[in-house]
C-alpha cells in the first residue's frame, strides 16, 4: 500500500500538471537541502532518493574510507566499508546510507519552502518547453483583462500577453471574448515565462489557412507569400504543386465557404488569393487584382516595374489610398508604378518615320541622293515601284 507521503507526491503532480518523476526530483531536492542543514555538515555530499513504489526516504551521504575514524559523519573505517563494496580501498569516497530518523522542524520547513520553490521552478519549466514548440502556431484563448493597452488571454496553463502593437486597430475586445492568435515567442522572464501573442502578424493568415484549407494543411497547395494590412486587406499568392489542382479556387472553396470563415475569424478583413507565377511581370498583374491589367514592363536593374491599366481602372488598381498598389508591392517585392493607357501613350517616344516610296516627295528623294554616285539609299529603294523621278523644274526653264 502507498504510504501518504507518496499520495501527496502524486496528487501534486495531477494538481500542477507535471510528471510525477518531476515533483519525485523536486522533493528530493528540497530533502537534501532540509537534511544537510539539520543533520550533516555544509561541505560534505549527500543524496536523497525516494522509492516510487513504497514512498520511503532513504538518504546516502559521501564518506572517506580510513584505518581509523575520527569524524563519524565524513568517514568509515575499511572493514566496514568492504561490507558495502568488496574491492574498496582506503582514501577512496563511498556513499553511505546514513538516514536520520527526523529531519527535524527547522529541517522540515526548509523542505516545504524549497519544494513550493522548485515545484514553481518545474511548472515554469514544463510551461516553456510546452509554448516554445508552439511557436508560429494558432492558438485558441479567452479574453481576461486588460492592463496599460496589453490584453492578457487565458490559453490553460499560462497567461498570454496581446501587445498594443500586435493588436488590430478596427478590432475591439472584450473580457471573456474568445480569440485566435498565433503564438509570436515565449520569453524567460523572472517571474516564469512571458508568452507573446499577435493578431495582427502575417503568420495568422498563413495558419487560418492552413485550418481551413486541407490542401494547404497537406502541402498540395503552397502559400509563397503574403502582404497584410490587418484589419483592412491582404493579398496571398498561392501554387499549386501538383498538376490539375486550381490553388485559387481550393483556398476560396466552393461558394466561398472556406474563405469566408476566415474572413469572419478575422472580423470582416478583405483577403484577395492571386495566383503566383514565376515570371514576375505575369505575378505582378495577377497582384493588381481586381484591376485589369494592359502591359507591365520591368526594369531588373531597380526592381521597378511599370504597369499599364485602362483609364477607367486606374483607381481600382491603385486603390483607397494606394491600398491595392502597395500591398502588391509587398507580395511580389517589386516596386510598382502605375499609369493609365493614355498617361502611356502620350509618354511613350515617338518612333523615327521609316523611309519609303509611299508618300514620299520628289524634293526628299533628290536630297536624299548621293551627290557623287546619284544613287539611293538602300532602305529609300525599298518599297519604291520603278519609275523616272523627275527632278522639278528651275526657275530659269520656267521663264
Amino acid at each position: 500500500m502507498k504510504s501518504d507521503f507518496l499520495l501527496a507526491i502524486t496528487q501534486l503532480a495531477a494538481e500542477k500538471n507535471l510528471p510525477k518523476d518531476v515533483v519525485l526530483g523536486a522533493v528530493e531536492a528540497a530533502l537534501v537541502s532540509a537534511y544537510k542543514k539539520d543533520n550533516f555538515t555544509s561541505n560534505q555530499s549527500i543524496a536523497v532518493k525516494i522509492n516510487s513504489g513504497t514512498g520511503k526516504v532513504e538518504v546516502w551521504a559521501e564518506k572517506k574510507v580510513v584505518e581509523k575514524v575520527t569524524n563519524a559523519d565524513l568517514e568509515i573505517t575499511l572493514k566496514e566499508a568492504k561490507k558495502l563494496k568488496s574491492d574498496i580501498k582506503l582514501d577512496e569516497m563511498l556513499m553511505v546510507e546514513s538516514t536520520p530518523e527526523n529531519a527535524g522542524r527547522i529541517a522540515a520547513q526548509t523542505a516545504k519552502q524549497v519544494i513550493l520553490q522548485r515545484l514553481h521552478e518545474a511548472e515554469h519549466s514544463a510551461i516553456f518547453e510546452e509554448y516554445a514548440d508552439k511557436e508560429g502556431e494558432v492558438v485558441s484563448g479567452v479574453v481576461q483583462r486588460f492592463e496599460a493597452g496589453q490584453a492578457f488571454i487565458e490559453l490553460g496553463r499560462t497567461e498570454a500577453v496581446l501587445p498594443p502593437n500586435e493588436q488590430v486597430r478596427s478590432e475591439r475586445y472584450r473580457v471573456g471574448q474568445h480569440l485566435k492568435v498565433v503564438l509570436l515567442r515565449v520569453d524567460r522572464t523572472s517571474k516564469g515565462p512571458k508568452v507573446i501573442v499577435s493578431r495582427s502578424h502575417p503568420e495568422l493568415l498563413r495558419r487560418l489557412f492552413e485550418l481551413e484549407v486541407p490542401e494547404v494543411y497537406n502541402g498540395t497547395v503552397e502559400i509563397k507569400s503574403i502582404a497584410r494590412e490587418a484589419g483592412f486587406r491582404s493579398k496571398i499568392a498561392v501554387a499549386a504543386k501538383q498538376e490539375g489542382i486550381d490553388p485559387v479556387g481550393c483556398c476560396v472553396g466552393l461558394r466561398g465557404i472556406r474563405i469566408q470563415n476566415i474572413v469572419s475569424e478575422l472580423n470582416g478583413e478583405k483577403i484577395d488569393v492571386v495566383m503566383w507565377s514565376a515570371d514576375s511581370a505575369t505575378f505582378i498583374a495577377n497582384a493588381l487584382s481586381p484591376a485589369h491589367i494592359v502591359g507591365v514592363q520591368l526594369n531588373k536593374d531597380e526592381q521597378v516595374a511599370t504597369v499599364t491599366v485602362p483609364d477607367k481602372q486606374l483607381s481600382l488598381a491603385i486603390g483607397k489610398e494606394g491600398q491595392n498598389a502597395r500591398l502588391a508591392a509587398k507580395l511580389t517585392g517589386w516596386r510598382i508604378d502605375i499609369k493609365s493607357a493614355s498617361t502611356a501613350e502620350l509618354e511613350k517616344p515617338k518612333e523615327p518615320e521609316l523611309v519609303g516610296a509611299e508618300g514620299l516627295k520628289d524634293k526628299d528623294i533628290l536630297e536624299s541622293m548621293d551627290k557623287d554616285t546619284g544613287e539611293l539609299p538602300k532602305e529609300l529603294l525599298e518599297g519604291i515601284e520603278p519609275g523616272i523621278i523627275e527632278e522639278p523644274e528651275k526657275e530659269e526653264e520656267k521663264r
